[in-house]
């Protein structure tokens, strides 16, 4: 018998009943599955924006990820359907949405743009990540009562073991799954190869990290298999240690090789109760309910030692942390109104949130003189802006209704889905000793910050092919949608600095960043042959960005003070396609392409965070005893950055090409589901530049200190039962 061709499941779009399944729907979603993570080895964002989505990139400055030019708070990511925030403050703009481990995942939607903002709210402008953690079902195959999945490896990226192991086990109609993974390594290698110690460095700081995650979850199905009632518990941390070797340290200065290690610890812990429905026919077709705790900290460490200013040990530990408590739901109702039929669906978002942040320090520095201000030996000790909070405890509300009505006419060959979300959120400080006794000397407590935003959609469909013989189908589409963004707590409320330094001081009056979007193309076929192409165009308002309030001088000589404020106009538009053929037997090609342009259209200058244009190309081989793949992602140059000096200069790329492949086995297919693959990437070890990861302003490092990995290499083992 013949073996059917290998297709890749890259372009389903859309949900099959799973936590943000319905929210996310939509011509401008790609899926990548359990299986397609595993087969193209993606462990990180990084991976999966080399070997399978072009155009999206991981901003290892600030930890979030890039779609359509925008990181940072203005993509939001969902677990499970629970909104990730992106915590950072005045001191660090580092945050901790891609707190996940990706061997706990089944699925992972990425939605680009902002028409997710119509049913997700708040922090959708440029796209959405929502991955979905493995449930019992996805282990647990036809009749059988137990099942699992265990996997390590290597990884020379980071010099990184890892293992995961997964089981699940079915009594009657309930089912539980417990899984557990852990990744140790170092530094993440780049193309540098100067090792010397300062701004010269272009080799990392030497690194060790400890990474682990636990995954819980009970699952009680009715006899009709119609409800679904579950229980989830979940822990991720990750520990990194760094010893700094670059331009903070230098061999006769204040700090000293081997006397200074920078530290990041993150934390994501959450308890969940779900409810699912699904019954076709019913008063209601289908349901979904999910409520939740969930607590994500950061801290952000220093242990030093000073040699010749304020000599002795030094030592920092920044945290932020929050607690969140929510409701997500909708429900989805099908009927027939004489020539339409409609898909209504009706859900809200409710959440409450407690944020703290405070800073330890330990210094040698003595006590405070009477004028307020350190002088001579001591006058370093003006900058210890420890031992406080630089922010109000924070405890915010936010309310969240959406409906859409996707209506379907000429026998639902064309569909109309106009939809609209309401958000109202407030935040409110809360006074406490540690912000009010604060070295920046805040007067009273900031005012409240409140605001509504309406986010609406239309979106139109028409299936111009049906079951074609070469094309399946064929279907043009186009939608309009607005969104928005809500300030951060940072934003609203930081405060750091002092008389004699600096300050930096947020802004309790800031307004919510919106969009104007629309997306249009077409997409036709199937996983055999089909794809999409897509042209977005879409205007920013109400920017929020960090502006030069007062000059140096007077109280604050060091910096003068500065905040953030609604300044920019932004425009976005450009083009993305996907493209999957299954030409032969057994062979599939695949192509991923984006090009982005951005621009401040107050002052006429393009967007920093905007990548060069983008494609992956692939070719795959498969049976079911092995198979092999060759791919290539490209990038074009970069030279349309904002300016070429100051602190708002943009890092201009050169292009590149790099090429991977990878090949897998099964050695004993017909006794065990076992499996060995191994990966080379960047196998012509080119020097490379993802250049939205590189910092805007004036380099602290030497130029390679900021390029990508080299050559590198993956190996894993995966064993399922």
């Amino acid at each position: 018998m013949a073996e059917a061709p290998v297709a890749l499941d890259q372009i389903t779009v859309q949900g099959q009943g799973e936590a943000g399944g319905a929210l996310l729907q939509g011509p401008t979603t790609t899926r990548t599955t359990r299986e397609e993570l595993d087969r193209q080895q993606v462990q990180s964002i990084s991976d999966l924006a080399n070997r399978v989505e072009a155009g999206i990139s991981f901003n290892r400055q600030n930890n979030s990820i890039n779609i359509r030019g925008l990181d940072g708070a203005r993509v939001l990511t969902t677990i499970d359907g629970i909104r990730q925030p992106f915590l950072t403050d005045t001191r660090n703009d580092r945050s901790s949405t891609n707190a996940f481990d990706f061997d706990s995942l089944s699925t992972l939607d990425l939605l680009r743009g902002g028409s997710g903002g119509a049913t997700l709210g708040s922090g959708a402008l440029g796209g959405a990540l929502a991955v979905r953690t493995l449930d019992p079902k996805d282990l647990i195959k036809g009749n059988k009562t137990f099942g699992g999945l265990a996997k390590t490896g290597f990884d020379s990226t980071d010099d990184a073991w890892f293992g995961s192991t997964a089981v699940a086990a079915r009594l009657q109609q309930t089912y539980f799954l417990l899984q557990g993974s852990f990744r140790n390594g170092g530094e993440t290698k780049n193309g540098g190869s100067n090792d010397t110690i300062g701004a010269t460095r272009t080799v990392p700081n030497p690194v060790d990290f400890n990474q682990y995650g636990f995954l819980g979850k009970i699952h009680h199905y009715s006899a009709d298999e119609a409800h679904r009632f579950g229980l989830t518990a979940e822990i991720y941390k990750r520990e990194d240690r760094i010893q700094t070797l670059t331009s903070t340290v230098s061999t006769a200065g204040n700090f000293r090789p081997g006397r200074y290690e920078q530290g990041e610890d993150v934390e994501r812990k959450r308890v969940s109760l779900s409810y699912d429905f699904k019954l076709p026919g019913a008063f209601i077709d289908e349901a979904q309910a999910t409520l939740y705790w969930q607590n994500v900290k950061r801290n952000t460490l220093v242990n030093a030692y000073r040699f010749t200013s304020v000599v002795g040990p030094y030592a920092r530990d920044n945290e932020n942390e929050q607690n969140a408590y929510g409701f997500n739901g909708h429900l989805i109702k099908n009927f027939n109104t004489g020539m339409f039929s409609h898909k209504v669906t009706l859900g809200t978002e409710l959440r409450m949130t407690e944020l703290e942040q405070y800073s330890k320090g330990l210094d040698n520095c003595p006590t405070r003189p009477a004028s307020g201000l350190f002088t001579g030996a001591f006058t370093a000790c003006n900058n210890l802006h420890t031992n406080q909070a630089d922010q109000p405890k924070i405890d915010g509300k936010a309310v969240g209704f959406y409906l859409h009505d996707e209506i379907g006419m000429l026998d639902n060959r064309l569909r109309l889905t106009p939809g609209v979300r309401y958000d109202w959120y407030e935040e409110q400080p809360q006074d406490t000793p540690a912000y009010s006794n604060g070295g920046s000397r805040p007067v009273g407590l900031p005012p409240s910050s409140s605001d509504s935003a309406w986010s609406p959609r239309v979106r139109l469909e028409y299936d111009i092919v049906k079951n074609a013989p070469y094309v399946k189908d064929v279907t043009a589409f186009a939608q309009w949608s607005k969104g928005f963004r809500a300030p951060t707590a940072s934003e609203l409320y930081g405060r750091f600095g002092g008389v004699g330094t600096y300050l930096r001081v947020g802004d309790p009056n800031l307004r919510p960043e919106t969009s104007n979007g629309v997306d249009v193309g077409v997409r036709f076929g199937d996983k055999a042959f089909g794809g999409s192409l897509t042209y977005f165009h879409t205007n920013y308002r109400n920017f929020i960005d960090v502006v030069q309030i007062q000059a140096p001088g007077g109280l604050y000589p060091q910096g003068g003070i500065q905040g953030p404020q609604n300044v920019a106009r932004a425009e976005i538009q450009g083009f993305e396609a996907n493209l999957q053929y299954a030409f032969a037997q057994n062979w599939l090609a695949r192509g991923s392409f984006a090009y982005t342009r951005g621009k401040n259209k107050d002052n006429d200058t393009f967007l920093n965070s905007i990548p060069p244009v983008q494609g992956i190309v692939a070719v795959a081989y498969g049976t079911e005893r092995w198979g092999a793949e060759v791919s290539a992602k490209l990038a074009g140059k970069r030279d349309d950055v904002a300016a070429t000096t100051g602190t708002s200069q943009g890092f201009k790329a050169p292009g590149y090409a790099i090429f991977n492949a990878s090949a897998w086995w099964k050695p004993m297919p017909q006794i065990a589901d076992l499996e060995v693959q191994i990966g080379v990437y960047n196998i012509f070890d080119r020097k490379y530049f993802d250049a939205v990861n590189v910092p805007t302003g004036v380099l602290a490092q030497a130029r390679d200190y900021y390029s990508e990995p080299g050559r590198t290499v993956k190996a894993t083992v995966k064993y399922q039962f």
